[in-house]
């Protein structure tokens, strides 16, 4: 997670956030649901969590963050953890489940979205300043359930 939000190119979580305030955020507490994705010699390949999107009136929409290490890029980890979380939220009851903060130069994850059922319902123009391609938007992408 670390060399990841570190390299601050896909997520916009603060890059001197602690290792306690990154556990705080990402682990989730029941009824959500926190995963990892694991080589058989243990070896983490990546990890999710899924979560109600918004609360009260917005809470039958779920939502999902997804962190792959880069060296398993391309392999189907994220697409796992995708249908897993779909998956999850189906079992919740939630009627659909949407993403929030998808950067728009995070092409590799908007395709695997797409191939999922997402479409991209609005972009937030500028909001995401990429750390070389400058400011870029951010995707808001949506799928029924």
């Amino acid at each position: 997670m670390s060399r990841i939000v570190a390299a601050g190119d896909t997520f916009t979580y603060d890059e001197a956030m602690t290792e306690a305030q990154a556990r705080a955020m990402w682990l989730m507490d029941p009824p959500d649901r926190t995963v990892v994705a694991a080589a058989g010699d243990g070896t983490v390949l990546g990890s999710a969590n899924y979560h109600r999107n918004r609360p009260g009136p917005g809470s039958h929409v779920a939502s999902a963050s997804f962190m792959v290490d880069p060296a398993q890029w391309g392999q189907g980890v994220g697409r796992a953890l995708c249908e897993d979380g779909i998956a999850w939220a189906r079992a919740q009851g939630y009627r659909a489940m949407q993403f929030n903060a998808v950067a728009e130069s995070n092409t590799r994850a908007i395709t695997l979205y797409e191939s999922l059922g997402f479409e991209t319902v609005g972009t937030v123009p500028e909001a995401f300043k990429h750390p070389t391609l400058g400011y870029v938007g951010l995707c808001v992408m949506y799928r029924p359930l």
